[in-house]
Parts: structure tokens; sequence; C-alpha cells
């Protein structure tokens, strides 16, 4: 019998992939979003959209009826954003995320799975990267993920609710933003590359990134939906456990570069990723330089439809 989920911020980037997937396969799914930073284009076709903030408890309250499981995508993802927004960002991603949890909890849903980051683990000296490392979140964004991993801990507590929080790292490919200022290094390389400037390095290019595939992303949500073995808080990282330096993917991307001053960022991420093996049986399929490949495809598709308009 299929199940009927509810996909928070399905609209966007993570959140549209994971919508499209589960209707595949032939589950139900709504889809909440406030298109503050999604695209109505980006919900698949046979998803119910309910449009509403999840900082609006009381409106958003009634997509949660006859829910069996949430994916909690729904956040302002960027750094600087949430340093030149603070409390914008605090509302959406911490206030809205207690409130995805309380909507569930009245509603008696199952599960939730939080998108959460690796991001919280700061510029560790521990590479590859365990969960049990001490988090040291060097940003507000950060910050506010791990206060909504603990708020998932407490759910499984006190409001009856099975969690698990998903530790992204550098999430990657079709549907990612190419616009605003808090954009990936990957679509602001194929822009520039696009519109014939240098692709700009930070400082020497030697930084390293885990680079994960959103289809591996998607995977890993549905089975951290459907695994026995979770659903008591755990926090799982999701990464490849290779990494590249940000020289190695302009050289992928191919064309001229230019290098500008170094700024505050993590030198390095690389994500231990034994506890997915381990709880959800779960291990990455897409070779970086194969989802980049596709990336790239569909970022010429994007751009000619937009020259075309």
């Amino acid at each position: 019998m299929a199940k009927q989920y509810l996909v928070t911020g399905g609209a966007g980037f993570i959140g549209s992939h994971i919508a499209e997937t589960l209707l595949k396969r032939g589950d139900k799914v709504r889809v909440l979003d406030n298109f503050s930073t999604g695209k109505p284009g980006n919900v698949p076709a046979g998803a119910e959209l309910f449009e509403a903030s999840i900082t609006d408890l009381k409106k958003m309250a009634k997509a949660f009826n006859g829910i069996d499981g949430v994916f909690h995508t729904a956040a302002l993802a960027r750094v600087q954003e949430s340093i030149d927004n603070p409390f914008e960002s605090n509302e959406a991603n911490i206030t809205g995320t207690l409130n995805v949890i309380q909507a569930s909890s009245r509603a008696g849903v199952r599960r939730i799975v939080f998108s959460s980051s690796s991001s919280i683990y700061g510029d560790t000296l521990i590479l590859p990267t365990p969960e049990n490392v001490l988090p040291n979140p060097k940003s507000p964004y950060a910050l506010q993920k791990y206060v909504g991993e603990g708020y998932l801990k407490l759910a499984t507590i006190f409001w009856g609710l099975q969690t698990v929080s998903l530790r992204y790292f550098n999430v990657y490919g079709p549907r990612m933003p190419l616009q605003g200022a808090y954009k990936l290094v990957i679509p602001i390389f194929l822009d520039q590359k696009a519109q014939g400037y240098e692709m700009t390095i930070t400082s020497d290019g030697t930084q390293t990134r885990d680079f994960t595939h959103v289809d591996d992303v998607v995977r890993a949500n549905l089975l951290a939906m459907d695994s026995s073995s979770v659903g008591s808080g755990e926090a799982i990282n999701i990464g490849t456990g290779v990494n590249y330096s940000v020289n190695q993917v302009a050289k992928l991307i191919g064309g001229p570069t230019t290098h500008i001053p170094p700024r505050v960022e993590p030198h390095d991420t690389l994500a231990d990723i034994s506890r997915a093996k381990e709880l959800l049986g779960w291990e990455p399929e897409v070779e970086f330089e194969e989802g980049l490949k596709r990336t790239m495809e569909w970022y010429e598709t994007m751009t000619r439809k937009d020259t075309d308009r």
C-alpha cells in the first residue's frame, strides 16, 4: 500500500529530487514550500502542493494531516546569508524546524528525516570526519543545523516521533541553485566559463571538498525513512569518503583560471561514512567525474533554454 509523505522545501534543490523519486516508486507526495528560494517548476507532476512557510505553524499544520513521514529539507541554507540576515535565518532554520516537529507530533507522523549539514564540524583536523567529532560551528547556519539536530533528538523523547538527521557533504547536481550570492563553487565555475571569464579560485585552490551527488543524497533519505535500524535521533554523515581540490574541479570543468584572496572557510571536508553503511546499508554510487559530467550537461540545457526565451 502506498504511503503518503510530506517534503518540506519540496520545490528546492534536494527536496524536489526526493519528491520526484517518491512519486516514481508509487508513493503519494505532498510538497510544502513558500517559494522563498524554491521554484514552482521544480515541483514534480503528481505531487500535491501546499503553499506555506514553515515559520507559520498555524497555516502549515494542515499539510501534515494523513502523513506517514516527513522529509524536512526546507531551510535558508547558506552560510553567508545566515551572517547577513541572522534573525531571518534563525527563524527559518530553528523555529521552522521546531514547528515541523510540533506539527508532525500533533498529526501522528511516524518519522522525520532532517536535512542537516557537515558545516557543523567547522574546520576540523580529523579527516575523514566521523559523527562523534565535537561540533564546532563557524557560522549561524552551522549552529542552527546543530540546534535542529538537538530538537530532533528531543522529539524522540518527549513528542513520540522517530527521527534521524543526515549531515550532507557538499551536495551538487541538476537543479542546484544557479542564482544569487550564495551559490556553490561548481555553478560559479560553470557560469564564469559560459560567460567567457576566468574561473576564480580562492587562495591557492588546494582546499578540498567531499562532493556528493544529489542522487546519492536522495537514496540516503529514502533509506533513512524506511530503515528499522534508525529513528532515535541518530546523526549520519552522507558524503563519498573522497575529496577533490578546487583546482581539480576547475581542471575537470576546463578553462582559464585566476586566483583571488582567501576567505574564512574550512580548508578540507571529508566524510567518514561508516555509520551510513552500517545503519542504512548506504554508500555512494555516483563518482564525482560522472556526476560533474551530468551536472554540466544539465547546466548547458538550462542556459540554452534561457537563451532561447
